[in-house]
């Protein structure tokens, strides 16, 4: 949850939104095993780095640049390995995205990441980012440190000045393309998620012919007293009255319910310039008790009368609608609570498929041992799932084919028996009866698979019924 936008509307701000890329290469496997068969894990940890860059060059005629920045990790052979990309900031050269990058940090690893900054064209601001071509895009600089130079910083802030790839030379260095921040953080993780809604009173009109276009910015504090946006919500057009559409903050995005947050409101502007409409400061546990209070806070703006600097207390206030937090159990914590996964499979045997007996058949059996479609099918997910079912009895359907001594059954046991026991022993017992099924029935057709829904459906409520923790997955390979 470290990426968070309220509604559709955040395509004003920005191009995809969430970007995490896998996690950081370069472990010394020999070093890990040498700690493990110890006992020790090593000293792993799981990063989340907040970028924001100032002064970029601006490449754009009309308007600003559209920055995103894109994070590599460099591998011993120099070769680049992307851990992600950050969202696109519409019309700023001094964005701050929201987007976080994760890597993890290994304490005996040299991690050399590369940062590099693009300017987003304006014909690609539809696809999500992961899919833009970086070649397609405006080259605006880029920088390189170790993963350490930022973690052991005091206040985890790493600053560097933007460089060409051409700059190689002393006396190139010094065209300014720029500087890019990273904060460093270690990931924390929480279960509880807060839901709010706010709503703004009273704010100021900005705009000339209009009503001003306002949207939340919620940032948190860091160690050295500066703030790292969390959340952004979506603009809403001509509204004095702005109620926005529900945000989503996990509990570790913060810290704790008792963390302050900077809540900003601003008027959008489409050069980049968003009028400061008020800002507040108040922590999760507070805005519940505004919540439950049904009570605003007023906003304030600084201002500054001669050299004196002060805060001016407006007649607009920020409301929360809605307050509620909600516990996510991870998968493994259904697992310790006792729940399984029940793997059930369905084989398609309609003609379709061509002559079993014959090589271009995908059911064609290869006796020199090499699987057809439907056996790699079965052996990689089934390789997957035998370990979370307990009795590893897996019920397996054939549906399409028409048995010697009877019609088309579009639902049929693999283990030739009939009524309810389709069960087979582990997917080596899946294999076999789909073998032996081949030579005992005669493909045919139509490809229907309501019945085996059905027979699957009926199963997984008997579980329900006997009150089991119990998750199927059907598989049905056509």
């Amino acid at each position: 949850m470290g990426n968070c936008f309220s509604g559709g509307g955040h395509g004003k701000f920005a191009v995809g939104g969430t970007s995490s890329g896998p996690d950081a290469h370069g472990r010394n496997e020999a070093v890990d095993n040498f700690f493990k068969s110890r006992g020790y894990n090593g000293l792993f940890y799981q990063i989340e780095l907040s970028l924001s860059a100032s002064n970029l060059r601006d490449r754009d005629v009309l308007s600003k640049s559209d920055p995103i920045a894109v994070v590599y990790i460099k591998g011993k052979d120099g070769s680049l390995q992307e851990l992600g990309r950050t969202e696109v900031v519409l019309n700023s050269l001094n964005p701050k995205w929201i987007t976080k990058i994760k890597v993890t940090y290994c304490f005996e690893t040299v991690q050399t990441l590369l940062f590099r900054v693009y300017d987003v064209d304006t014909e690609s601001h539809g696809p999500e980012v992961k899919t833009l071509k970086l070649d397609d895009q405006q080259y605006l600089g880029e920088c390189t440190c170790q993963l350490s130079q930022i973690v052991t910083d005091p206040k985890r802030f790493w600053t560097s000045d933007l460089l060409s790839i051409a700059e190689s030379s002393e006396s190139t260095r010094h065209k300014k393309l720029g500087q890019l921040t990273v904060y460093a953080e270690v990931e924390l993780v929480s279960k509880t998620t807060a839901e709010l809604i706010f709503r703004c009173s009273d704010l100021e009109n900005k705009d000339f012919f209009s009503k001003s276009d306002p949207f939340l910015v919620i940032s948190k504090y860091v160690m050295s007293g500066a703030t790292i946006p969390i959340c952004r919500t979506e603009v809403l057009k001509n509204n004095l009255k702005p109620e926005w559409k529900p945000i989503f903050i996990n509990i570790s995005q913060v810290g704790s319910k008792d963390s302050p947050l900077l809540f900003e409101c601003f008027n959008f502007n489409s050069n980049g310039k968003h009028d400061l409409l008020g800002k507040t400061q108040k922590s999760l546990a507070e805005l519940e008790k505004l919540s439950s209070s049904q009570q605003g806070d007023n906003l304030s703006i600084p201002i500054t009368i001669g050299k004196d600097h002060q805060i001016k207390v407006l007649k607009s206030q920020l409301f929360v609608e809605k307050y509620s937090e909600s516990v996510h159990h991870t998968f493994l914590d259904y697992l310790t609570g006792g729940c399984e996964l029940n793997f059930m499979v369905a084989i398609d045997f309609t003609a379709s498929n061509g002559n079993p007996r014959l090589p271009d058949s995908l059911h064609y059996i290869d006796f020199s041992g090499r699987p057809n479609a439907y056996q790699k099918a079965i052996q990689e997910v089934g390789s997957v799932l035998q370990f979370y079912d307990h009795d590893k009895q897996f019920p397996a359907w054939g549906f399409g084919a028409r048995p010697i001594d009877g019609p088309v059954s579009h639902c049929f046991n693999l283990n030739g028996s009939y009524g309810n026991n389709a069960t087979v022993a582990g997917i080596q017992g899946i294999m076999t009866a789909y073998e032996q099924a081949l030579s005992n029935v005669s493909l045919a057709g139509p490809t229907l698979f309501g019945h085996v829904i059905t027979s699957a459906a009926r199963i997984a409520s008997e579980s329900m019924a006997a009150n089991e923790h119990k998750y199927f997955v059907l598989l049905i390979i056509t």
